[in-house]
């Protein structure tokens, strides 16, 4: 409970922030979307439910204000959770290049499968993809320079919380 108690403030920071960041970017019709970040380092470093607790309580903070289906990132988060955590020992979990690598590859699935979810319900579905594709690389830019900052604060969060990194496996 402590871990999931320590990890929460930081996933409120990463949403704010993102949600600002795509405030600005509305004029110019874009948005950043960096779901990646909110699963990757506890679907790393934490125990399967202290983790997934985590990812889904993130997936809730996104649904709140997000124009899908209450539910829809909480669910997609804690399956991409669960795949991370069942594939971590085969993972380079313990650097920092590896997890931006991993949450760049987790942040491209949870776009792609909620694009296939939300897109077909639109009234200009096929109109919507080069821009979605746009998105996507900017996504993938801005989730590749704030990856390693993200990690950092939650990893220096985690042990100001009293868990010491060593024993987060």
């Amino acid at each position: 409970m402590r871990r999931f108690l320590a990890v929460l403030p930081t996933i409120l920071l990463l949403w704010a922030l993102v949600a600002q960041l795509n405030h600005e970017l509305a004029p110019a019709h874009a948005t950043l979307f960096v779901g990646g970040l909110f699963v990757t380092y506890t679907a790393l470093t934490f125990p399967l439910g202290t983790g997934l607790a985590s990812s889904f309580a993130a997936g809730l903070v996104l649904d709140a204000n997000a124009p899908v289906a209450f539910g829809t990132h909480a669910l997609l988060f804690a399956a991409a959770h669960a795949l991370l955590h069942d594939l971590r020992d085969r993972l380079p979990r313990d650097d920092t290049v590896g997890r931006v690598v991993i949450a760049l590859l987790a942040n491209f699935g949870l776009f792609l499968a909620l694009s296939f979810l939300e897109v077909p319900l639109s009234p200009m579905a096929s109109g919507a993809w080069p821009r979605l594709f746009a998105d996507l690389l900017w996504s993938q830019v801005a989730l590749s320079l704030a990856g390693p900052w993200f990690f950092s604060l939650q990893h220096r969060t985690l042990i100001l919380a009293g868990a010491e990194p060593e024993t987060l496996d």
